[in-house]
């Protein structure tokens, strides 16, 4: 799983296991064209690739499949396994650069002189109720690829391959040099990479038939915790709770030499421990869980009840009002029929049939068993280069096929609304604009972001 993830970084370096026919092979005293075993490979040094970045560790990679066997007494038999069952890793090599990592001591941010880690990022999101959710997710992750290494699943590679791929095109990494510099920064290595896209990949295959174990993230073992650093810095969840974490940290150095408005942590207390759902006799306990003293509560109380007021004092109908008109244009609502076809040809036919023979996207739909949805959707969630041809369109009109992955879709827009008030989804745009506007520069004045392309804008 993990050299699938791989080849997207060395798409002329890496090779089925079994063939020889890269020049670089002859550092390892193997002639061009000679097949060889995944086990001498692992046995040369990483000096011996010289300038060929990488190479080295990709031959000591774990094999995806098993290694086919050559001529004479048959090799051990190698298979990929989970990065995190370990039990299940037999006979699997291990990587050059995978020594035991705190994922959680990643420094993502300071603040008057304090460094905070990922620890503090994640723990932070605990005490405001926004960590349970991603830990949710992971342990579905987590349970999928324990199912699917116990019943020896083959995994879709090309779904993996694809997955690194679209990656490293979300965080601009063009080369292979630079995707391991960007994993490197973040303690990571390519272990951690391949694993991440082997675990979604498992709860894709095996969607609703998976069943997590029953665990809270303070009574997780530190491996499973560490794990969970580890996919939320790759999914770049750690990145959203450190802005979190941050907007509440401008929020209190703005307001470090004022006295706290009591009844406010007052009010914040209260909050905490009904989201939380403990009693105030348990705090002492859930503290000691995390190893943290009753100053951190109080601190994170002061921050959260600092951040609340000045949400507040954002979020008035008056600038809720202000800003809708400002964004009018991008929070116009769409509703659409869609029809899903596979050519070209079959969307002109279907295109054809709705505007000259009159008959109802439905219909058409039905007729060549095409899957149709209707769906809702905002000006400013449509692809930029599209943005035009939905902007000019008027209700009732169909668009021409546009094309989407191997296929085309068919649009019919059935309604198209300015920005409405009781919006959920606009008023929630809104409010994201309103504070990200506002806690953003003050981050910039308070906030010294540690990791290359943090988070502390959001």
């Amino acid at each position: 799983m993990i050299y699938l993830a791989l080849r997207s970084l060395y798409p002329r370096q890496t090779a089925r296991l079994g063939e020889c026919t890269h020049p670089w092979r002859t550092s390892f005293g193997i002639l061009p064209n000679e097949p060889f075993a995944a086990q001498d490979a692992a046995n040369s040094t990483l000096e011996a690739c010289g300038p060929q970045r990488g190479v080295a560790k990709l031959l000591v990679l774990p094999a995806v499949r098993d290694v086919e066997p050559l001529e004479g007494p048959s090799p051990p038999r190698f298979t990929m396994r989970s990065t995190f069952f370990a039990k299940a890793a037999t006979n699997a090599f291990l990587m050059a650069n995978t020594e035991s990592v705190l994922h959680d001591d990643l420094v993502v941010c300071a603040c008057a002189g304090q460094e905070f880690k990922a620890r503090d990022a994640m723990e932070a999101a605990l005490f405001c109720g926004h960590l349970n959710d991603l830990w949710q997710s992971f342990l579905r992750r987590v349970a999928a690829e324990k199912q699917a290494d116990e019943a020896d699943m083959e995994l879709d590679e090309n779904a993996i391959d694809a997955a690194a791929e679209q990656f490293r095109y979300d965080h601009d990494l063009i080369t292979a040099e630079e995707t391991e510099q960007w994993l490197t920064m973040r303690g990571l290595t390519l272990d951690n990479f391949g694993g991440y896209f082997a675990r979604q990949t498992c709860l894709h295959a095996l969607g609703d038939d998976v069943t997590p174990e029953e665990i809270d993230y303070l009574s997780a073992p530190d491996d499973l915790r560490q794990l969970f650093a580890v996919e939320l810095i790759l999914s770049g969840d750690l990145d959203r709770i450190t802005t979190d974490l941050s907007w509440r940290l401008a929020a209190a150095a703005a307001t470090a030499n004022e006295e706290a408005d009591a009844e406010r942590i007052k009010a914040e207390r209260t909050s905490f421990f009904e989201r939380a759902g403990l009693a105030e006799d348990d705090l002492t306990g859930w503290l000691q869980k995390m190893g943290r003293e009753a100053t951190w509560f109080e601190q994170m109380v002061r921050m959260e009840s600092e951040y609340r007021r000045r949400s507040e004092s954002l979020l008035t109908p008056q600038m809720r009002q202000r800003e809708r008109s400002v964004q009018r244009l991008g929070l116009t609502r769409f509703e659409a029929e869609v029809i899903e076809l596979e050519s070209r040809d079959a969307a002109q036919e279907a295109l054809f049939c709705v505007k000259e023979d009159g008959m109802s996207m439905q219909e058409v739909a039905t007729e060549g068993r095409y899957p149709y949805k209707v769906l809702s959707f905002l000006q400013e969630d449509i692809p930029d280069d599209l943005q035009q041809r939905f902007l000019s369109v008027t209700v009732g009109e169909v668009l021409e096929p546009l094309t989407r992955g191997d296929g085309f879709e068919l649009y019919r827009i059935t309604s198209k609304k300015e920005p409405q008030a009781d919006d959920p989804a606009v008023q929630e745009r809104i409010d994201h604009v309103l504070l990200y506007r506002h806690f953003s520069e003050l981050a910039a004045r308070y906030i010294e972001p540690r990791l290359h392309g943090g988070s502390v804008q959001g």
